[in-house]
Formats: structure tokens, C-alpha cells, sequence
């Protein structure tokens, strides 16, 4: 019969004097985000927190009470900055990317014990329609995936082309956390003997019991401890064994140091200083991730108002027509006019009317996008079905501004601000830290090692060597006790100290690593500059659209006057008798359609300004946003329902 009980304990325990300080500086323009209370991991003061499962909350999925507020008389009445914040409460975009900083977090705990680095995927979300994403319209706004993620086509792919497979690179990390064992158990072990001679019995029987334990530390520095405590009993139906019970004791402590590869707080802190890179990245792609989706809600805004003063002027062009073709109809019963003009008010008035139904289906269709980009749900039918609408208008008579601000100036606000050249810097931080390390690995292992212990043993003699007259021939102890005060009082110290060296011959693997991780830094590199020329081409192409935009508005605006002239002008002759309704009816037809190009035009404008916040990074900074606001979930309502 054989029987062992095992315990293995791991203290989620890290001091912060074994971790040491880093010496990453931030990189510039990298926000600093408090994520505390975000999805934040349950704690507790029992010591048996370590060995439970945390469990995240349900998502929420109510809107919030904003929403609710801005119905009125069962309209949504809704201004651009009403839609901004709205946003930053509602839009799942933001809610997905809003776990990615508990996730980084995470990641910094895990790798604080000395685990490796999972990673934070720093691409933005583009899950909402409209506004040129989703397949509604063209111009996605943001960026794709990046950081720390790695891409398609193997698992040596990243983010815009680069290759990161040697990220973390190195010597191996030994974990942080201390750790307990302990093994508990008796063993009855019999064994046929051939010669009796030796132990007096045809079948030995051994009965056994062990409690063991043990406790084991590595440090940053690349030093590790250990410490083990033995203890056994044994009997025997031997007679001639010398003490039964058989009690031993036996302690030992170990010290090791890395002396080359895996030496210092460099190699051995490399994990945690990449996790706290990746988690300034996280930060930076969540501000990318607010200000991709306040791009997006500004553009989707814009073809609201768009689509409804569309709609507000086909309504006014429809009317007209009918009036038109009612004082028609009237003017041939008294014969003033032929029938034909009557015909064509009619085809006119179809051709409106079916102008004024895809405007105002094209209206719904922006409402929807609109209420789907600022709520979590759409589950309440009242609040599918509510018109929004935008308080806020196209611009006015006057001509568009253009900015004064000098290209160059904007330039080199978007260097400072634009998070994918922020995330980049960090990126090379990454692996500047790998290259290190990478050459760390090189290195031959050389360890020193050294341990002291000692041993006791303890036992009454076996009765076999009791002679009468003759003294107890026995040294030690009959009970534990004994033997433990023998094991710590150095009556049989056990000591070493030496070295530990493996030299790997050739070195192939770890020198192929080393120079791909100064490889893949040197494309990093190149990416870089790569990513800077084309910050500097979208801010000069922004700007570029805002002047020809600008320039559009101001000649819709001329057409449009000159149409309004030509309609009072015609309008007028044909009250004097000198025009026809058809003549009038053409002009209403061409005012109209220089009222929707004006309208079109200031769209353009007004989404040309957004391009160039987008391009020099200003987005949030130009709509009072801070990207607290955005990560901090707002309280929901109650229901869903209008007021």
C-alpha cells in the first residue's frame, strides 16, 4: 500500500524592494489616466483572497439619464455637444475600448510576479455606422489595430508592417510571488529479500512517514532563496536495525546569484517595464479611441442636420409646386393658360414628391445611425421610433473662415499631439528594453551557489543490542525533540559553495534573437519616420480641403443668391402677366437645387474642420473634452422610456 498527500501554496505576496525602480521616463503626450476605478479587481483582507476567482460586473446596457432628459414632447431635441457627450456615455465603441485599461492593468500585476506580458490590443473600435464607417459613406476616421498586438500572418506579425516577435526577448524570469510546499504522507513499502542474513526477515517492511516543507524566493536582481525542512519516521520488522523508529530531521538553505546571462534588474524587470509601456499605450490608444468616435459622432451629426435641411427644403419645394399647380389648374378653367402648362406643374409636383420621400427616408436613415451611436440599446420601440432633432445648423450667410494659423505650426502640433506617433515612441522604448536584454542573453550562465544545513537523527535502540551488564552503546536521542535540537545546533553542519557554468556552444538561437530584436527596432525605427511624413501630408491635405471647401461654400452661396434672384425676378413677371407657372416653377426648381448645393457644401465645410482637429490632434482639446470624463461609466437610467 502506498499513500502521499501533497500541498502547494503560492502567496500572491511582491515587495517593492525586490522589484526595484525602472528607469523608463514617459514618453511625451502620453495621458495620464487613472483607471482605478474602472472595472477595478475586487479586494479583500482575508488571506484567502489570493485563491479566489474575481468576477467582472455585467456590462451596462441602460442608456444614460442624459438621454432621457433631452426628450421633449416626443422629439429628440439635440444639439452637437449634447451629441459629444452623449457619446462618451453611451457609445459601445468607447465602452469595448474602456476594458482595455483594467485589461493592461492586469497585465502589470501578472508581470510584477514575474510573468510574462500578455499584451493590450491598442487598435481603435470601429463598430458604429455612419459617419464614414461601417460601410455608410467612405473617410473612416482613426487608426487600425497597433501596439502591442500582434497582426495577421503569424505569430511573428505586427501592427503597419512590423514584425515584434522578439518583444520581451531574453534570459528566463523566475516568478516573484514566494512559494510554500509542503508534502505530508506515510508509505508502507514490503520487499522480498533473497538473503535473509542481512536483515533477518524473508520480506522487509518499511513503514514511512515524511512532513515536508519548503519555501522558495527569487528576486529582480536575478538572486534567488530557498529553503527546505525534512522530517521522517521509519520502522521495520527488521532486527537489526539499529534504532526503531528511525526519527530524521534535516534543514538547508540556498542562495543562488546569476553572475552573467540574467544578471541585474534589466533582464529580470524587463516584463514589467513592457507592461507598463504597454499600459501607457493602452492610455494613449483609449484617448485615439475618444477621439476617433468624437470625429465620427461630429460627422454623423453634420449629415443629420445635412439630410434634415435637405428635407426641409424639398418640403418648401414641394409646396410650391402644388401651389403652383393648384393656381394652374385654376388659371385653365378660366381658359388663361393651355393645358399643357397644368401637365407639367403635374409631372413637376410627382418629380418633387418623390425628391421629398428619399430625403426624408435618407432623415430617418440618419436618425437611426444617430440613436444607435449615442445609446447602448435600442431595445425600447418608443425610443427607436422618436425623431432626433438637431438644434444646431449649417453655418450661416457669411462666408466660411479659414484658418490664419500658419501650416507649419499645425504640423508640428500634430507631432506633439497625434497618439499613434505618441504610441510609437513608447513602442521603441519596448524594445530598446528587448535589444538590452536580447544582449543580456548572449552571455554564457555562470551562477553562484551556496547552501548550509544540518541533520539530526534520533530513536530508541533496538532491543536486539540491549546485553545485560553492558551499557547502552547508543549517541543519540530517543525522541524528536532530540533530533531536531541536533539539526539546528550544528552538530552535523552540511555546507557548499561553488559555481554553476553552462557555455552553449555556437550560440545559434540566442544569437539569432539578439540581432532580429535590433532588426525589428531598426524598422520600428523607420516606421517612425514613416508615420511622421504622413502626419505632415494629412495636416497640409486638411488644411488644403478646408480652403477648397471654404471656397465652395462661398461660390453656393453666389449660385444660390443668383437662383433667389431669378426666382423673385420670374415670379414677379408672371404676376405682371409676362411669365409663364412653367417658367416659374423651372426657377423655384433651380433655387431649390442651389439651396440643397449650399447645403452640401457647408456639410463638406463643416466636416473639413473636423478632418483638420482629427489631423493635428486637437480634437478633444477644441471640444472642452477630458479623457477622464470618458473613462469614468456614467450613471444609467432607470428604463428606457420617453418622457
Amino acid at each position: 500500500m502506498r499513500g502521499s498527500t501533497s500541498l502547494s501554496v503560492v502567496w500572491v505576496l511582491f515587495t517593492a524592494s525586490a522589484l526595484g525602480q525602472t528607469s523608463n521616463s514617459p514618453a511625451a503626450g502620453v495621458p495620464k489616466i487613472d483607471s482605478s476605478d474602472v472595472f477595478k479587481m475586487p479586494g479583500s483582507h482575508s488571506p484567502l483572497n489570493a485563491y479566489t476567482p474575481s468576477e467582472a460586473p455585467a456590462p451596462q446596457l441602460k442608456n444614460s439619464v442624459r438621454l432621457n432628459q433631452l426628450i421633449r414632447d416626443g422629439k429628440l431635441y439635440l444639439s452637437l455637444e449634447d451629441a459629444i457627450r452623449l457619446a462618451l456615455e453611451n457609445n459601445l465603441d468607447i465602452a469595448i475600448a474602456r476594458y482595455n485599461l483594467p485589461i493592461a492593468d492586469m497585465d502589470v500585476l501578472r508581470t510584477k510576479a514575474g510573468g510574462v506580458f500578455r499584451g493590450v490590443n491598442a487598435g481603435v473600435v470601429q463598430g458604429t455606422p455612419g459617419g464614414g464607417v461601417g460601410g455608410f459613406g467612405t473617410g473612416a476616421p482613426g487608426a487600425g489595430a497597433g501596439g502591442t498586438t500582434a497582426g495577421a500572418g503569424g505569430a511573428g506579425a505586427g501592427a503597419s508592417g512590423l514584425v515584434q516577435s522578439t518583444l520581451g526577448v531574453g534570459a528566463p524570469v523566475s516568478s516573484y510571488d514566494p512559494l510554500i510546499t509542503g508534502a505530508i504522507g506515510a508509505e508502507h513499502q514490503t520487499s522480498p529479500l533473497a538473503n535473509q542474513q542481512i536483515y533477518g526477515v524473508p520480506l522487509l517492511q518499511l513503514n514511512t512517514g515524511q512532513a515536508n516543507f519548503g519555501f522558495s524566493q527569487a528576486f529582480a536582481t536575478g538572486s534567488s532563496v530557498a529553503f527546505e525542512f525534512n522530517n521522517n519516521r521509519q520502522t521495520t520488522n527488521s532486527p537489526f536495525f539499529n534504532l526503531s523508529p528511525a526519527l530524521g530531521s534535516m534543514y538547508r538553505f540556498t542562495f543562488q546569484q546569476q553572475l552573467l546571462a540574467g544578471f541585474g534588474l534589466g533582464p529580470n524587470l524587463r516584463y514589467l517595464r513592457i507592461a507598463r509601456n504597454n499600459k501607457k499605450i493602452s492610455d494613449i490608444a483609449f484617448k485615439d479611441q475618444v477621439m476617433a468616435t468624437v470625429t465620427q459622432i461630429k460627422n454623423i451629426y453634420w449629415d443629420l442636420v445635412n439630410a434634415y435641411e435637405q428635407s426641409q427644403v424639398n418640403e418648401q419645394s414641394l409646396a410650391f409646386a402644388q401651389h403652383s399647380l393648384d393656381n394652374a389648374r385654376k388659371q385653365l378653367q378660366l381658359q388663361s393658360i393651355p393645358a399643357m402648362d397644368v401637365m407639367r406643374a403635374e409631372a413637376e409636383v410627382s418629380k418633387r414628391d418623390q425628391d421629398l420621400t428619399v430625403a426624408r427616408t435618407s432623415l430617418q436613415l440618419q436618425e437611426l445611425l444617430m440613436k444607435n451611436a449615442l445609446t447602448r440599446s435600442l431595445d425600447d420601440p418608443v425610443l427607436e421610433s422618436v425623431p432626433v432633432l438637431p438644434t444646431d445648423r449649417l453655418g450661416s450667410s457669411q462666408a466660411p473662415a479659414v484658418s490664419n494659423r500658419p501650416v507649419q505650426e499645425l504640423i508640428q502640433q500634430a507631432l506633439q499631439d497625434r497618439p499613434e506617433l505618441t504610441e510609437s515612441d513608447v513602442d521603441l522604448v519596448n524594445r530598446q528594453i528587448s535589444r538590452k536584454a536580447a544582449k543580456n542573453a548572449l552571455l554564457p550562465s555562470l551562477s553562484l551557489v551556496a547552501f548550509y544545513g544540518g541533520s539530526g537523527l534520533a530513536g530508541p535502540l533496538n532491543p536486539v543490542y540491549n546485553v545485560p551488564g553492558v551499557p547502552n552503546v547508543s549517541t543519540v536521542p530517543t525522541d524528536f525533540s532530540g533530533a531536531l535540537a541536533n539539526t539546528f545546533n550544528n552538530t552535523a553542519p552540511d555546507y557548499y559553495i561553488g559555481f554553476n557554468l553552462n557555455i552553449p556552444i555556437r550560440n545559434r538561437v540566442a544569437k539569432a534573437d539578439q540581432y532580429r530584436s535590433e532588426l525589428e527596432y531598426r524598422q520600428a525605427e523607420l516606421r517612425r519616420e514613416e508615420l511622421r511624413k504622413q502626419i505632415r501630408i494629412e495636416v497640409r491635405n486638411a488644411e488644403y480641403a478646408l480652403e477648397q471647401t471654404a471656397a465652395r461654400v462661398q461660390a453656393a452661396q453666389k449660385a444660390r443668391d443668383l437662383a433667389q434672384r431669378t426666382f423673385e425676378i420670374t415670379q414677379k413677371e408672371q404676376t405682371l402677366g409676362a411669365g409663364s407657372t412653367f417658367q416659374t416653377m423651372t426657377a423655384q426648381r433651380d433655387l431649390a437645387l442651389a439651396e440643397l448645393g449650399l447645403v452640401t457644401a457647408r456639410t463638406v465645410y463643416e466636416k473639413a474642420k473636423i478632418e483638420v482637429d482629427r489631423a493635428t490632434g486637437a480634437t478633444l482639446e477644441h471640444n472642452g473634452i477630458q479623457i477622464e470624463d470618458a473613462i469614468k461609466e456614467p450613471p444609467a437610467a432607470i428604463g428606457n422610456t420617453t418622457q
